[in-house]
């Protein structure tokens, strides 16, 4: 696992970063961050969620075999990209030899290869693919978060966890939000729980909210939230996602947000 302050180009913590053992932690320290590299900072630190960090540092040491002579991340995977953002893109959990290993969120798996594709030929991203946090991949206009910062045991967090790291995702949005047009919501895990946030930070919303769907548009005061459909390979092998629907998406939220 990969410490604190060891200069890893995703770290924003040092051995002097609080560190958050409950929920009630989590609440204290994500709404006192000044900065939104302190939100990330503390946010890859945390270890409120007994079976997420049983989990994450048992991945990161038992490794899969194939990266047996990498040094995996093993903690909380933050948000990455534009501090001032036009389009925001938000999923649901790292993997755990994705995102758990690289400490990039979508970086080194089969889902970011899909997403990172898509955001290069909507003028996104700098490259199409994303492999590793040296890999020199710039996100344009653009930022990827997420409302779990821990990889979950079969990709589901429960409740109680969602709850618990969602204080993090509210801070990072006190940031970005002033400047956000579009957000892209893949799956409808994080459709919830980013209407949740977005109602924690007062943004107006209908009373009755439209249910997930790939495609839906939510249209909010100064943004609007854009369904898609999650590229996990259980959508994108089976056909339900396919390159068309995940550009259609982005080439909206370009459109949305302004940006050529």
């Amino acid at each position: 696992m990969i410490p604190p302050g060891s200069g890893f180009p995703t770290d924003s913590a040092s051995a002097s970063t609080p560190v958050a053992v409950t929920a009630a932690d989590v609440e204290r320290l994500a709404a006192g961050a000044p900065s939104l590299a302190e939100v990330s900072g503390r946010a890859s630190v945390c270890r409120a969620c007994p079976r997420l960090v049983t989990w994450r540092e048992e991945v990161a040491e038992t490794k899969r075999a194939s990266f047996a002579a990498e040094t995996y991340w093993g903690r909380p995977v933050t948000g990455w990209g534009a501090t001032q953002p036009k389009v925001l893109v938000l999923g649901l959990a790292p993997a755990a030899h994705g995102g758990n290993r690289t400490g990039r969120i979508f970086t080194g798996d089969r889902s970011g290869d899909w997403l990172f594709a898509a955001l290069h030929r909507a003028g996104l991203a700098t490259q199409p693919t994303s492999t590793t946090a040296y890999d020199g991949q710039e996100l344009l206009h653009t930022r990827i978060s997420l409302p779990v910062r821990c990889a979950p045991p079969a990709n589901k967090p429960t409740p109680s966890e969602r709850d618990a790291c969602a204080p993090w995702l509210v801070a990072e949005l006190r940031f970005v939000l002033p400047t956000v047009r579009a957000i892209v919501v893949l799956g409808a895990f994080g459709w919830g729980a980013t209407l949740s946030c977005l109602r924690k930070l007062g943004v107006p919303m209908p009373t009755k909210a439209p249910a997930f769907g790939h495609g839906v548009e939510l249209e909010l005061p100064g943004l609007t939230v854009l369904g898609c459909f999650h590229v996990s390979q259980q959508n994108t092998f089976t056909g339900r996602l396919t390159e068309q629907m995940l550009d259609d998406v982005f080439r909206r939220a370009t459109d949305l947000a302004g940006v050529d």
